[in-house]
């Protein structure tokens, strides 16, 4: 469940060690480790959580996990879909412990390949995130760097983060309203699309992956992704569409839509790859991390 807030195999704010999940978060109260080991055989989740914030994260424990998704409605009458949904009938949507901590990743994956997503986010880290607390320290988790320390990094450094302008600009934007989007986004859910568009840079694929990760929205479509539409419509209907194809296709399973999406990747259901892949830009200087 917690796959979708995994950026690879090395994610600094996330391990797997030693039976639990780890994840460095903020919160509202700061900064935190939290270690979670899965459902035991009697059917009890156990966690532990260091740091100012660790009362937070263990309070919005539940919600983590997906306590507060509503999977109920969801009836796909797709032949596929409906047996992937057998397949993972106690899967719920969980949530960041902040909104914060959803936006900086997202944004820094904003139209580029993943592999470069991934050296923005972890020279990020590396450079201006924070050393978990407790023993989330030991095992090289940290936390992302909070909205007043991404406002003071200078134009030349987010360069050298291999992150471009426009990304490091919608960080910044972001970050001054960062308090307000903690406040507004969960009180008023079905104005989060609206209030996060209304930001300069922040478009529909931006919107629904940090309402997906924040929120736990499990109507937030990532249209605009490259791949999204076609994998789903491929997977559905064995030909690809486009995202007004795809507006279409799920337009049935409002509001449900993110568990279509979800569900086909889940099971690796993906269009035939061919030709090369897309390359890494070249033009940003890259900064080598630090340890």
């Amino acid at each position: 469940m917690w796959g979708s807030f995994k950026r690879g195999v090395a994610d600094p704010t996330y391990r797997v060690h030693g039976g639990f999940h780890w994840r460095a978060l903020n919160s509202t109260a700061g900064p935190a480790t939290l270690a979670v080991r899965p459902l035991d055989a009697a059917g009890l989740v156990e966690a532990h959580a260091w740091g100012p914030g660790a009362e937070a994260v263990l309070d919005l424990l539940p919600d983590l996990l997906g306590a507060a998704d509503d999977p109920s409605g969801f009836q796909p009458a797709n032949p596929l879909l409906a047996e992937l949904h057998r397949l993972r009938p106690h899967w719920r949507l969980g949530r960041t412990a902040e909104i914060w901590d959803a936006i900086v990743p997202v944004v820094i994956e904003q139209k580029v390949t993943g592999q470069e997503a991934t050296i923005g986010i972890r020279s990020l880290l590396a450079r201006h995130g924070q050393p978990a607390p407790g023993p989330g320290a030991g095992l090289g988790l940290r936390t992302f760097p909070t909205p007043e320390v991404i406002r003071v990094i200078p134009s030349w450094e987010w360069l050298a983060l291999h992150i471009d302008p426009a990304r490091s600009r919608t960080l910044v934007t972001a970050a001054t309203v960062a308090d307000t989007l903690e406040r507004v986004l969960p009180a008023e859910p079905s104005l989060a699309d609206e209030r996060l568009r209304s930001l300069p840079g922040i478009g529909i694929w931006t919107s629904a992956e940090i309402r997906a990760r924040a929120l736990g929205d499990a109507d937030a479509v990532s249209f605009g992704d490259y791949h999204v539409a076609r994998d789903i419509g491929w997977a559905l209907t064995g030909v690809e569409v486009d995202d007004d194809g795809l507006a279409e296709l799920l337009e049935p399973y409002r509001p449900h839509r993110l568990r279509v999406q979800r569900l086909v990747m889940y099971a690796g259901l993906h269009r035939p790859r061919r030709g090369p892949r897309l390359a890494p830009r070249t033009h940003l200087p890259a900064r080598r991390s630090r340890t």
